[in-house]
This record gives structure tokens, sequence and C-alpha cells, in this order.
């Protein structure tokens, strides 16, 4: 008979108790099962439900098949299933059930499909990588890198060079009219006749460009594990940044040390090679150190991205923040800055960086580069 395809799906969802109810797997889909048994097999939780059985109890003696590698399942995974479902299970072996191998051993990583997942499992496990294996993961870094920056760098232009600031302009450029304000203040010159307004004032916008020059950013990014996503971004969205006239960037990376990497923006692939994902975290350290970058405080962005699980002095790191905040610096904490901006983090000391007058939040690359550039443009203080 026909295999029915509803009782395939749920055959490979629940696994081998569910076959008395779903009939045995053939072909292609008890590859599929052998594929996420080898991976989900070894989960405690879902054996003690009974959901799969363990994979690899086959360790005891036996006729039966070898159990396959970490290079044979990749093979395998990218021949059964379609990409999406690829990157979910190379995420699930890589975060959830910690197999390392898949980014420490360089027959994997010539196999693996490079994406963010991935190059957040190198940039932690890369102290334990050889030359040989550091060279392949170089792959994922500059593959994922290169996507990041394509895909980031339209949107960082585009806040600041499309954007215009409500102020009016004296530059009577064409890219820059204002059309409702011109119409608006020449309505009284309306020709009913000739069914037209006559033009006596042309209004323009001002550009935020403009006021690029007098402005500086400083990203100041936690780098203990948990951060890495956040560590990826800002390295990314830094570089962007970059090339900007006029904005001055500072990246500057932190845990117990404080490091500057602000000579290594333009070359983000080598940036993330030096990061060393993990250890303690001393956020007032980090703090006091962008404080002494502050050229002109009522001309400065401070954007402190951590899960703010202080291990240094929190009375400390509050009361740097609120002298910043007094002086005119803007100060914004982030709880994550990625695509996905879904934070986890210390709510009672954020809650106290908020009450001095540093906003928190979490956001993407591309609307930190809006807040940026409507600072710039607007010149004010957010509070």
């Amino acid at each position: 008979p026909t295999p029915d395809p509803g009782l395939e799906r749920w055959r490979l969802v629940l696994g081998v108790a569910a076959e008395r109810c779903t009939g045995p797997l053939h072909g292609a889909s008890a590859a599929r099962d052998a594929a996420l048994e080898w991976l989900y097999g070894r989960d405690e939780d879902l054996r003690r439900r009974g959901v799969r059985r363990a994979a690899a109890d086959s360790r005891e003696g036996g006729g039966g098949p070898s159990q396959p590698t970490a290079v044979d399942w990749l093979d395998d995974i990218h021949r059964l299933f379609p990409k999406e479902t690829v990157e979910r299970l190379e995420r699930d072996a890589v975060e959830r059930y910690e197999i390392h191998e898949i980014v420490t051993d360089p027959d994997v990583l010539a196999r693996v499909e490079p994406s963010q997942t991935l190059l957040r499992a190198v940039l932690r496990t890369k102290h334990l990588m050889n030359p040989q294996v550091l060279a392949a993961a170089r792959r994922i870094v500059e593959t994922v890198v290169r996507q990041l920056m394509e895909r980031l760098r339209p949107e960082v232009r585009r806040a600041f060079t499309g954007s215009r600031s409500r102020r009016p302009s004296r530059l009577p450029l064409a890219r820059d009219f204002d059309f409702r304000t011109t119409i608006r203040a020449n309505l009284a010159h309306y020709q009913p006749e000739e069914r037209r307004v006559l033009i006596q004032r042309p209004h323009f916008h001002s550009r935020t460009r403009r006021h690029l020059e007098h402005w500086q950013l400083v990203l100041l990014v936690d780098q203990s594990g948990s951060m890495a996503g956040s560590v990826i971004h800002s390295a990314v969205t830094a570089a962007c940044l970059w090339s900007l006239p006029g904005l001055k960037t500072h990246l500057v990376a932190f845990d117990t040390a404080v490091v500057d990497l602000t000579s290594e923006v333009t070359d983000p692939v080598e940036l993330l090679m030096r990061v060393q994902l993990g250890g303690g975290t001393d956020i007032a350290r980090a703090v006091d150190y962008a404080a002494s970058l502050v050229e002109n405080p009522r001309r400065t962005i401070v954007a402190l991205i951590s899960d703010f699980y202080e291990g240094g002095d929190p009375f400390r790191l509050v009361r740097t923040v609120r002298q910043l905040v007094e002086q005119g610096t803007t100060v914004l904490c982030l709880a994550a800055l990625d695509e996905a901006a879904d934070p986890a983090y210390d709510r009672d000391l954020a809650g106290r960086l908020a009450a001095a007058g540093a906003p928190v939040g979490a956001m993407t690359p591309g609307r930190l580069a809006e807040f940026v550039a409507e600072r710039i443009g607007g010149g004010g203080q957010t509070r």
C-alpha cells in the first residue's frame, strides 16, 4: 500500500514508539528517521517520556549497522531535508546537544552550511581549535560576515543618507525639496483661473549628513558567552558605520578586562577571530573606559550592549552612567543587538540604569543605525 504522508510525518516526530499506530517507515522516510534519531535520540527527556528511543543504545555489541559519524550525519541531512530544516538540525546539534566536533573537526567544517548559529559556535570553541581547524572555521566566519554586511550596509546607508531632519535648510537642492511645506506656505498665491499655485518661496529640508562631523559613537559590547550574537552584529555594525564621513566610531569589547578593537573595525572577520567569548563581566570598568573616550559629551552616544549581569561594582556602574547622562552624553543600554532582538538580561540592574537616565531595550542593527541618525539629525537628548 502507498504510505500515508500524514502518518509518516507523525512517526518521524514521535519515533519508534508510535510505529504500532502509524506503521513502519520505508525508503527516504526511514533514512530521515535515522538522521533524526542520531541527534534527538540522545535527549534524556524524550527517552523518559518514551517519545524517542535513546540513540547509541547500540553501544552494546552486535551485528547491527555502525552508528554514523558527524560527517556522515551532515551528508545525510543535506541530502534528505530542505535547507530550513537542515539549519534547525545543525543549530540543535551545536547549541542544544553541544556536539563540538561539528565546529572542531575540519572534515565536518568542510561540509557544514555556514550560518549565524555555526559562527556563534566557532566563536565559543575556537580556543579548542588547532591551526588547521581554525583555517577551516574561518570559511564560516568570512561567509556569514559577508552575508551580514550585504544585508546590513544598505540599511545603515539608508538610515543616514536617506533620512532628513525636520529643520529647514537654506540650501536650494532639488533632492531636499519639501513639497508639503512649500504648498502649504504658498496657498495664498493660488490662481483659480489657471488652477495652479505660484511658488513665491520654496522650502527645503536639511539632511542629517550635514551634522555627522560633530558626533562620536562608542559601541561597548559584552563578550560573555551569552552575548555571542550581539558581538557578531556589533562588529558588523561598527564596520558599516566606520566609513560614514564625520561619525567617529569606537568598538570596545569587555569581560573582566577591556579591549579596544577600534583599530580593527574595518576587518570584522579578523576582529571576530580575536574575540574570546566567556569569562566574567565587569561592566563598570568598561563604562569607565568609555567615559574616558568622550570628547564632546553633547555630541556623543555610548551604546552599552550587555545582559547586565554585573560581576563588578553595580553601584559604580550606575554612578558612572548617571554622570555621563548628566554631562549631556546619550547613553543607550541594549540587552541585545541582533536580528532577533530577543533579550535575556538582569532586569533589576537594567531598571536602575534606566532610572539613571539611560534607556534600556533591544534593537536590530538597522534600528540602532536609525537611532544614531535621528540623534545626529535632531541634535537633542533621549530621556
